[in-house]
């Protein structure tokens, strides 16, 4: 049997062309393989049976990191005559494949860097075909060394011959290289000088001693310190005028995070999963300065051969990795360094123009980011993996639509943005980009874009946005539109945020759908945020209800101002003299605007739920970061236990479901903890009425939005609504909050173009 086989996906960068061939030998098939810009493609000729095999096999025994979407068998007589099997040089062409994202260290390197005789010893770069950096050093498709970051460097006679070896699992890895031919670590003081040594051993000394390193990994810069150390981690706050926002930690493994937090068995395999995200964990004990106030540490494990080998120093450089599986002391802040609300610093120059200020020494190395990775950041919600921020380690792998359709580029929101591109079934959702209210934030989304567009080969046949005209994302859909002569389309935020869940999940379908986050333009022009939307199989909606409006005084300040939204609460109740009461000549002030109804805009935002409870109750009056509110909220209530809801704590009358007697009663209390607890408690309760109370028959829900980041309302309500009999969809392949927005974005644009 002769022929051509095809196959697409994820197979580029992950040891495809090397399993072919050692298959290929086994089964004696003669032929060759190559990579091109649709994937791998094969020539085979062997007996029948062999070939038949070799077919089954491609799938059912394909390399770990890689993912086959589709293999095709071409039977046809080969215009040239084969003698064994070979592996050929890549074609160029337009790119049709999977890109493949950045994955942590594997065991056998681990292996190799702890073992002083192999050549590789306490190299921090070492890499095979089954883990390292792929997304964040490709320029282009095919995955050639030559359109990598690592195209300068001249692989050393012994490098080339494993990277030419098909039996060796260095062969074709892109980054391979050793201490004699690759990149080069260097460790400089702020002032940019070298400093004389073991760059390694001197880093360590460094933060032990309290200093603040810059730390160049595998997508970016963390500034690293002792989290031991609360001058260390006081300094570093100071210096990213970061006061209150949790921090992040990195510890060698997940037994030496045991003692200071609750890891449970899903958590630790997130932990030890080789896309290395941050794992939301609950704290055990305090860590001071980590995450003051709050339930959780944001943690991970090492993932780049740089960060292993510090813990390697710590721990007294110990042969082999045994010591990995044995608690270690060491346990390390390692936060994006990103000022500001930039994105992350990703060139070696770019670092010390930005975090100058930030960090006493560099840990460097000369190999060039390609394109900037934050950390993912996720959570066990009980059920399953559930993403805060999607990005290192899982993007840009595509996700599978239920159908194929036109390709749209999507841009997402103005906050925790993310860029979506479709092919096909397959949708491309960028890593996350992040805020776009400064010009840095602005040029990295429209770089996203380009580099989304030229590595998928997709080529959009309509560009989508929110539909806010301010968001940067707006402005840059609509100029795409005009330069490019294709159509644009507009999409309700909350409509996006519904259809994200209901486009990962593969539904189709008619459903409801409980958008509950911040703030959202309204189809009204009004500020929507607590929303009952019934979605159409067309790509289409209407609003069945929403949170009673609540007054906003002060416009956009009292979104970081929880004590603005007591106010209006109390207000509403009819309890104006308790305002200056309260807050004294704040409260005087905001009284003067509540009684002109001027600059007191009304919004149905369930984030504002939060932010007036938690004013109410006195457990923030103001904010340095969003949603510090409700996580200080949800905190006292875990701490706290659960309460029974209020009695008669909300109403529900034509789709609008009114809190004001649940904040009546927050008003009156004085253990926060009990009112956290009711009013989560209560508000679980009034969304299950409030769902209960919609018109029509449709069984099928979509939760998303921000607010379902709250562990409390996800799991309560999930468990009241199945047991009503309702199918329940959550976001779980990417965030609820506004980094699924671009997703969804796509799917409302390919429904309405497949049933026009």
């Amino acid at each position: 049997m002769q022929g051509i086989v095809r196959i697409r996906g994820q197979v580029q960068g992950v040891g495809f062309r090397p399993f072919v061939y050692r298959l290929a030998k086994e089964l004696e098939i003669q032929g060759w393989v190559r990579n091109d810009s649709h994937g791998v493609e094969i020539s085979v000729s062997g007996e029948n049976r062999a070939v038949s095999d070799f077919l089954e096999r491609l799938e059912s025994e394909s390399p770990a990191l890689s993912r086959v979407d589709g293999i095709a068998f071409l039977e046809a007589d080969c215009a040239e005559s084969h003698s064994g099997f070979r592996i050929r040089e890549s074609l160029e062409g337009a790119a049709d494949t999977g890109i493949s994202p950045d994955v942590s260290i594997c065991r056998e390197c681990l292996m190799e860097l702890f073992d002083p005789s192999n050549r590789r010893y306490r190299h921090p770069f070492i890499n095979c075909t089954h883990c390292g950096p792929r997304f964040t050093l490709l320029s282009r498709v095919p995955y050639d060394r030559k359109h990598t970051s690592m195209a300068k460097y001249r692989m050393c006679r012994a490098c080339q011959a494993e990277y030419l070896d098909p039996c060796d699992r260095r062969f074709h890895a892109q980054p391979n290289a050793c201490m004699d031919c690759g990149p080069r670590l260097s460790l400089l003081d702020w002032s940019g000088e070298i400093i004389a040594g073991d760059q390694i051993e001197n880093a360590l000394n460094a933060i032990l001693s309290g200093k603040i390193l810059a730390v160049k990994g595998i997508g970016g810069f963390h500034l690293v310190c002792d989290a031991k150390n609360g001058e260390a981690v006081k300094r570093l706050r100071h210096s990213k005028s970061r006061m209150e926002k949790p921090l992040a930690l990195m510890a060698a493994n997940s037994a030496s995070l045991v003692p200071f937090a609750q890891v449970g068995e899903e958590e630790r395999r997130l932990l030890e999963s080789r896309e290395r995200p941050i794992v939301l964990l609950g704290k055990r004990l305090e860590i001071e300065g980590i995450a003051p106030g709050l339930a959780s540490f944001g943690a991970m494990l090492p993932y780049a051969p740089i960060h292993y080998l510090i813990f390697h120093e710590a721990a007294g450089r110990p042969e082999g990795t045994g010591w990995l599986e044995e608690r270690q002391d060491l346990i390390l802040v390692a936060t994006s360094a990103n000022p500001g609300g930039e994105p992350l610093a990703t060139g070696n120059g770019e670092a010390f123009e930005r975090l100058g200020e930030a960090a006493d020494l560099f840990l460097l190395h000369d190999r060039e980011i390609l394109a900037g990775a934050d950390d993912s950041v996720a959570r066990w919600n009980g059920r399953s993996p559930q993403f805060v921020r999607r990005a290192r380690g899982y993007a840009p792998s595509p996700l599978r639509l239920s159908s194929s359709g036109p390709a749209v580029l999507a841009m997402g929101a103005g906050y925790k943005n993310t860029v979506c591109a479709t092919r096909g079934d397959e949708a491309f959702v960028s890593q996350h980009i992040g805020d776009l209210d400064n010009a840095a934030a602005c040029c990295a989304m429209e770089k996203t874009v380009e580099r989304l567009l030229q590595l998928s080969g997709i080529e959009p046949e309509i560009v989508v946005h929110d539909l806010h005209p301010d968001f940067h994302s707006t402005r840059f859909a609509l100029q795409y539109s005009e330069k490019h002569g294709i159509p644009s389309l507009g999409v309700q935020h909350h409509h996006a945020h519904v259809a994200s869940v209901l486009a990962e999940n593969r539904f189709d379908g008619a459903a409801l759908g409980v958008a509950l986050d911040g703030v959202g333009l309204g189809t009204d022009g009004g500020t929507w945020g607590g929303e009952l939307l019934c979605l159409d199989e067309k790509g289409g909606f209407s609003r069945e209800g929403h949170f009673r409006t609540l007054l906003h005084p002060g416009g956009d300040i009292a979104s970081r101002e929880p004590w603005r939204m007591a106010a209006g609460a109390l207000y509403s109740l009819g309890r104006h003299e308790e305002i200056a009461r309260r807050y004294g000549k704040k409260g005087e002030f905001i009284l003067a605007l509540l009684e002109r109804q001027f600059n007191c805009p009304l919004t149905s935002s369930a984030g504002r739920l939060f932010d007036a409870a938690a004013g109410l109750l006195g457990i923030s009056d103001s904010m340095t970061f969003e949603g510090q509110a409700a996580m200080l909220l949800e905190a006292m209530a875990q701490g706290h236990g659960p309460v029974p809801p209020l009695e008669n704590g909300f109403s529900v009358e034509q789709g609008v479901l009114d809190f004001l007697p649940l904040f009546d009663a927050l008003a009156e209390m004085d253990d926060a903890g009990y009112g956290a607890s009711l009013f989560h408690s209560t508000l679980v309760e009034g969304l299950e009425s409030w769902i209960l109370a919609s018109p029509g028959n449709i069984r099928t829900i979509a939760l998303s939005g921000g607010c379902f980041l709250n562990a409390i309302l996800c799991s309560e309500l999930r468990n009241r609504l199945e047991s009503e009999g309702y199918a329940v969809l959550e976001a779980r392949l990417l965030p609820p909050n506004d980094g699924g927005i671009s997703l969804g974005q796509a799917h409302v644009a390919m429904r309405r173009k497949s049933c026009a």
